[in-house]
């Protein structure tokens, strides 16, 4: 295939111009190279608090999308890992970037057969918007990929609210990548994903300032998120719920302080279901409110399924209907994802005509009798 992005070798990694035209501008401070990887796609640590909201909460509105990244193998050994930033001159989102035809991630593949399991963390959910499709260009990438898994983690939801014109398209392009399910899972940045962020992908951050406390407004951010996504999609995502943890394990008044948090009646504790509450739109520290200072251990990412498991999700939708949506590239949208068998019945209307003249000559039996 002919690539449709450039890579030069960088000190402590490559830099990577997503599209070979782009050049240097004045209106986006990373163009050319969106993708970074290696060391060299580690961010400082205000630009990461700055775009995913870490440890206060999440910042309105989001002005930036970067999304890091991870290539595994099917033993879980590293290959690679980067970052992608979004182009503000051009208007395209990192998903766009990283999945697109002929693009980095395709190419990473096609050279590599070694790679099993691409883990995105998004500083924001996936959208389907025009100008982006990156929905659409991940679920024809998946088709072109069957035996690639997809795991993605993300800080905030992008355009998911009923105020957006695009968020009923949104939420029906995030039900039907889950509908791929178990080769996608969508889950929110939760417990101790968030140190491996980091410990990984964050310069400047060195041992104990690693662990530092997940903070009231985050936390409740990410169980937020949690009931938001199940609520979307129907099917239950990875979540470590940090605030559940602090209330079995802190002292009485810390727990009442913690209750009387005014965002706290806002989320259900542990009911996956869908809530009417919306996040403030100011999350930032606030000396009067109610730290819960939570170290949660970093543990190994959630198992990687790759074939048929007995959790099996209900009410899932197995189609795409995306726009610029490219039948000749997926192949056979109509094909089950692995695991999931789906009988298709065809009722024509000769098989109808003949079960009614059946019905009439039962009538007419019962009739003479």
């Amino acid at each position: 295939m002919e690539p449709l992005y450039e890579e030069y070798l960088a000190n402590h990694g490559t830099i990577v111009k997503p599209y070979y035209w782009l050049s240097f501008s004045l209106d986006c401070s990373n163009c050319p190279y969106h993708i970074r990887t290696g060391e060299e796609a580690r961010v400082p640590y205000t630009e990461f608090y700055q775009i995913f909201g870490f440890p206060y909460g999440p910042t309105y509105p989001p002005t930036k999308h970067l999304t890091f990244y991870e290539l595994k193998t099917s033993s879980g050994s590293l290959v690679q890992k980067g970052h992608a930033s979004s182009c503000t001159g051009n208007d395209t989102h990192p998903e766009s970037m990283l999945f697109e035809v002929n693009g980095y991630f395709d190419s990473a593949i096609h050279n590599n057969d070694c790679i099993r399991h691409i883990i995105l963390y998004s500083s924001n959910s996936p959208c389907n918007e025009a100008n982006h499709c990156c929905i659409s260009k991940m679920y024809n990438f998946l088709a072109k990929y069957p035996d690639i898994t997809l795991s993605v983690y993300f800080s905030q939801l992008y355009h998911t609210e009923a105020e957006f014109p695009a968020s009923p398209w949104n939420r029906e392009a995030l039900r039907s990548l889950a509908s791929l399910w178990p080769q996608v899972t969508l889950s929110p940045i939760s417990g101790g994903i968030w140190y491996s962020l980091l410990s990984n992908f964050v310069s400047g951050v060195q041992g104990a300032s690693v662990f530092q406390p997940i903070l009231t407004g985050r936390a409740l951010a990410d169980r937020h998120n949690a009931h938001e996504i199940n609520a979307i999609t129907g099917v239950k995502p990875y979540f470590t719920d940090v605030l559940l943890q602090a209330e079995e394990n802190l002292d009485i008044k810390v727990q009442a302080a913690l209750e009387g948090h005014p965002l706290n009646s806002v989320f259900p504790r542990q009911s996956f279901q869908l809530t009417s509450g919306q996040l403030q739109p100011n999350l930032t520290l606030d000396p009067r409110v109610p730290v819960v200072f939570v170290l949660v251990p970093y543990r190994d990412l959630p198992p990687i399924h790759v074939g048929p498991s007995p959790h099996k999700p209900r009410n899932i939708i197995r189609h795409l209907n995306v726009p610029q949506i490219s039948f000749q590239e997926t192949g056979d949208l109509r094909k089950s994802p692995i695991g999931m068998p789906v009988e298709r019945v065809e009722i024509t209307g000769q098989f109808a005509s003949s079960k009614e003249a059946d019905e009439k000559k039962k009538k007419k039996k019962k009739a003479k009798n």
